[in-house]
């Protein structure tokens, strides 16, 4: 253990997992029969996983059975909230059940459009009122958050920060306000901790993350850098550029916070996405929410 570890109580890093196998991804992994032709390398190509994402209603109803009032919701729905649906992500629904798990969490529903109640929802965690900079909260002294993008591999439909993933695209460059956050970061000595979040952080470009981690790695007082993404669940094959892995790892305060909701969810591919990130150095943990209505895990 550490002296930034003992001194915020935290587990010891892990060293160098050896005593693991290298896990490969499965020859032939599942995926729905409408993708059965493509093939391994591409599906194993998180670029083509994202090209292809199912994104409109017309490619939902040619998937899914809908009922006409739900296909009405979703035309609405299409054009006030986000869908992104990865080739590899849709694969683990069920098709022939409604109240599949992944599929509630990925599919958008009539639920969106209904507010039972009767109160403005559009910042349910109230985050824009403890923002100082642009982009940053900060609501507890040790500690901040950071939304660095909008966009997101997958679009969860319980997101609690839907008004931020409106955002159409996004800078590849570093922004003035990409560099407000971090100076309020080093002026302020409290802060220990620093989620980094969005949308999803590992969706950037490879060099404006290495601006993010680079800057907050090199300020002192910052203890531990939190990324709190989705990738190794519902795009793990973007884990599997060892170039990203080595700059996650590379500056020894990046834990990852992941958000695996359902055992279907675990599978090879995310199996291996997490124990690369173990590998590089970088603690793995999760979170997951409750969903009301959803089936039980498949035997």
């Amino acid at each position: 253990m550490n002296e930034i570890e003992a001194r915020r109580g935290l587990p010891s890093r892990p060293a160098a997992l050896v005593a693991f196998d290298e896990e490969e991804p499965p020859s032939r992994p599942r995926r729905h029969p409408f993708w059965k032709d493509i093939p391994d390398d591409k599906w194993n190509d998180w670029r083509w996983q994202s090209q292809h994402a199912i994104k409109t209603t017309k490619q939902l109803t040619e998937l899914l059975t809908f009922a006409p009032d739900e296909i009405t919701s979703l035309l609405k729905l299409e054009s006030e909230f986000k869908t992104a649906i990865p080739p590899y992500y849709f694969s683990l629904i069920d098709p022939g059940d409604p109240y599949d798990p992944i599929r509630l969490q990925s599919c958008p529903s009539h639920m969106e459009l209904e507010n039972p109640s009767g109160f403005e929802l559009e910042d349910p965690l109230e985050e824009d009122k403890d923002m100082p900079v642009p982009g940053l909260t900060h609501r507890y002294p040790d500690r901040c958050l950071i939304a660095i993008t909008g966009v997101c591999t997958m679009y969860c439909r319980f997101c609690t920060r839907k008004r931020k993933t409106l955002t159409r695209g996004g800078w590849e460059s570093v922004t003035a306000d990409d560099q407000r956050m971090i100076d309020y970061i080093r002026k302020h000595t409290e802060i220990r901790d620093v989620i980094v979040s969005g949308g999803d952080p590992l969706t950037l470009n490879t060099g404006k993350l290495k601006f993010f981690l680079d800057a907050l790695g090199e300020i002192k007082h910052v203890d531990v850098i939190r990324i709190g993404t989705r990738v190794p669940v519902t795009l793990p094959q973007r884990l599997f550029d060892q170039n990203l892995v080595d700059l996650l790892g590379s500056n020894g305060k990046v834990w990852i916070q992941t958000h695996f909701n359902h055992p279907r969810e675990v599978t090879p591919e995310s199996a291996r996405a997490c124990l690369s990130l173990l590998k590089a150095g970088c603690p793995v943990n999760n979170h997951s929410v409750l969903m009301k209505g959803s089936t039980t895990p498949s035997k």
